[in-house]
């Protein structure tokens, strides 16, 4: 069985709102979905007229502006109508609700000292922490890369018109000119300092044969590749525009992680190709800021909603299974990656639409539709049903009108038990994981990262505990009003289905990413070649493809899903090895160290700044640094005062093979990272 694309008529129990609010409602989804009034019926659910959880995050914030009552994401379901959702809004400006709602519980304002640090959101966390070598699967820099076709360019005024737009732009966005400090904290650059602006590096090969150019192109892309900007050592964004002969071009950009996103990098291209096309073009004025969201969110944790869904993701964390057991030919702890292997197919517009109305048909999201079929791959690939996914959310908080325009790292990861039945017909796969993945957004103050921590201290554990990702981007495009333009001015003709690209994500094996262009589906694997044997890898791709190249058909939506017999996969053994070198989370080993206080001045030094950084007593020498509450970026800035104090420097990654009080001193003795 399917859910209904429709939400049920009201019954003579149910909430209602006044007919003109839930005409305003109406008014907004028109104004979200791009379409008449009368295309919205007050009783059809919002994915039922071409909305998903993506569009929703627009949505929230335009009832917001227009009605002047905040709702949570958890408020804002896809499988609502307009007359629900009005009357939660009801309730909401009455007070007069049942209990069931929970407002936004923090208003955005402007910061008082733009020029001062803010936090990191806990992805940056992240992310810069792997930039320190601190995990496996470590890079010096988090980035994605992207070189796209130009073509009829106007060679001798593009460059100057793309540098232009980037200093506005970099005006407008203030995040373009953030910079990471070492002690994980970030700040913007004021406008006049001279290393605020992203600077356009230029190379011409106009003159040049096709080989040499081909040859000069390569080794562009695996430079920015694999040396990606670091806003630690820099600027965040590397641009460069390689001049091609025939009045062609590539635009190269390589963006850090730990300052765009998803959904900011829609946003970051429109607004820059719109300056490129016209210089005096003005983009609507901002009234925040992505350091203004930032500093608002540091009061999340003290209130009862954020709470809340601690205690809900909490409770069910020691029933979380362990992620899936795929079949390995290295151990990720030892491996040194420098680029991630890519998988891609395309998925014609056509075929995308039909696969797109199936999905509304059977009241789901693309996006769920997809999870599901990634899942079966997974499962199919490491031999068993039940494991745990990673799930990279485009987790904007409507706390203001302007929050959706802004660029910045907002993204979070979800972790997503999978626990799939034995023979299940697609269709019921793609049901469960919309009511799952919707029931988790509903809980999204607390974020994948903060999960995983718990997860990780929980299981006695410092290694990745869901190195398999799945991120989709689906429904952005919408979310934004508007496809990347075609033509950007005396950039040409813009080509968006001939590009290029690579990602370097800390802590991952695994990731399949999907998006869309020009109205094509894209589905890309990126993974640490060095983990898997590519027959392996190959297999689990093609039969993703195979799964939703079926539901283009309605019987693919009817079929059988074949899945393995074994439920569960096979458990790290008790000397904390992977069996088979198979893709698990094994467990720290303990008792290296005998218990008792602290013995020499080495370790006596340690434990007095853990008391001090942690707040709590240190009174043994096998504490372990993360049971007393530490979590990776305090472990990188305690490592960092430490080299400070006494000169010693110990690595990330060597603290974290004995992360105690005696383990730590043992390193220090040492003198050396190792």
């Amino acid at each position: 069985m399917t859910s209904s694309p429709t939400a049920p008529e009201p019954t003579r129990d149910a909430r209602t709102a006044p007919e003109d609010l839930t005409e305003a409602v109406r008014a907004v989804w028109a104004d979200a979905l791009e379409t008449d009034l009368a295309a919205i019926p007050a009783h059809a659910s919002f994915l039922s007229l071409g909305g998903d959880s993506v569009l929703a995050v627009r949505m929230a914030a335009m009832l917001r502006k227009r009605l002047g009552t905040p709702l949570a994401l958890a408020d804002v379901r896809v499988e609502q109508s307009a007359a629900q959702l009005a009357a939660l809004v009801h309730e909401r400006s009455t007070g007069s609700g049942t209990g069931a709602l929970r407002p936004l519980p923090l208003d955005l304002s402007r910061r008082a000292d733009v020029d001062a640090p803010f936090p990191l959101l806990p992805l940056q966390q992240g992310y810069f922490v792997g930039q320190q070598d601190a995990w496996e699967l470590s890079y010096r820099s988090a980035h994605h890369y992207v070189d796209i076709g130009l073509e009829d360019i106007d060679a001798e005024e593009a460059p100057e018109a793309l540098q232009d737009a980037l200093e506005r732009l970099a005006e407008h966005q203030a995040v373009l000119r953030a910079r990471i400090l070492p002690d994980g904290r970030q700040r913007i650059l004021p406008l006049d300092d001279p290393e605020a602006i992203p600077r356009l590096r230029v190379t011409d090969l106009r003159d040049a044969d096709e080989e040499t150019a081909a040859a000069r192109l390569a080794g562009i892309r695996h430079e920015m590749s694999t040396e990606g900007p670091d806003p630690s050592r820099g600027c965040g964004l590397d641009m460069r525009l390689t001049l091609m002969p025939g009045d062609r071009a590539r635009l190269h950009s390589s963006t850090s992680l730990l300052i765009i996103d998803g959904w900011s990098s829609g946003v970051f291209y429109r607004d820059l190709f719109a300056l490129v096309s016209d210089y005096n073009a003005v983009l609507a004025p901002l009234d925040i800021d992505y350091g203004d969201y930032v500093t608002t969110l540091r009061e999340l944790p003290g209130t009862q909603a954020w709470q809340q869904d601690r205690d809900w993701w909490w409770d069910r964390l020691d029933g979380f299974p362990l992620p899936p057991a795929l079949p390995l030919v290295a151990d990720p702890g030892e491996v040194r990656p420098t680029l991630m292997g890519t998988r891609q197919v395309e998925v014609d517009a056509e075929r995308w639409s039909r696969l797109r109305r199936l999905c509304t048909e059977h009241g789901v999201t693309p996006s769920a539709a997809m999870f599901a079929a990634f899942a079966v791959a997974v499962a199919r690939a490491c031999g068993h049903r039940r494991f745990l996914l990673n799930t990279l959310q485009l987790n904007r908080l409507p706390l203001h009108p302007d929050v959706s325009r802004l660029v910045g790292a907002f993204s979070s990861t979800m972790l997503m038990p999978v626990d799939l039945p034995p023979a299940p017909l697609f269709a019921d796969l793609a049901t469960r994981a919309q009511r799952e993945i919707g029931d988790a957004l509903a809980h999204n103050l607390i974020t994948g990262v903060e999960v995983s921590r718990e997860l990780g201290r929980r299981r006695g554990t410092h290694r990745p505990v869901a190195p398999v990702v799945f991120q989709s981007t689906l429904g952005v495009d919408a979310a934004l009003g508007s496809e990347v333009p075609q033509e950007a001015g005396p950039l040409g003709a813009i080509d968006l289905l001939s590009h290029h690209q690579q990602l370097r994500t800390p802590q991952v094996a695994l990731e399949v990413r999907l998006f869309e262009l020009r109205g094509e589906l894209v589905v890309v694997f990126s993974l640490v070649e060095e983990l898997f044997a590519g027959a392996d890898i190959d297999r689990m791709f093609d039969d993703l493809m195979g799964t939703v190249e079926s539901l283009v058909e309605p019987q693919g939506w009817t079929a059988v899903v074949g899945l393995p017999g074994a439920v569960e996969g096979g458990a790290a053994d008790r000397a904390g090895n992977a069996p088979g070198h198979r893709l698990s989370v094994p467990a720290t080993a303990a008792g290296r160290e005998e218990p008792g206080p602290p013995r020499d001045a080495a370790e006596r030094a340690v434990a007095a700044h853990w008391q001090r950084l942690l707040e709590c007593p240190v009174d043994e020498r096998t504490a372990d640094f993360f049971a007393l509450g530490g979590d990776s970026l305090l472990a990188v800035r305690m490592l960092g005062a430490l080299a400070r104090e006494g000169g010693q420097r110990v690595t990330p990654r060597r603290f974290l093979l004995r992360p105690t009080v005696a383990g730590l001193a043992a390193a220090l003795r040492e003198g050396t990272g190792g």
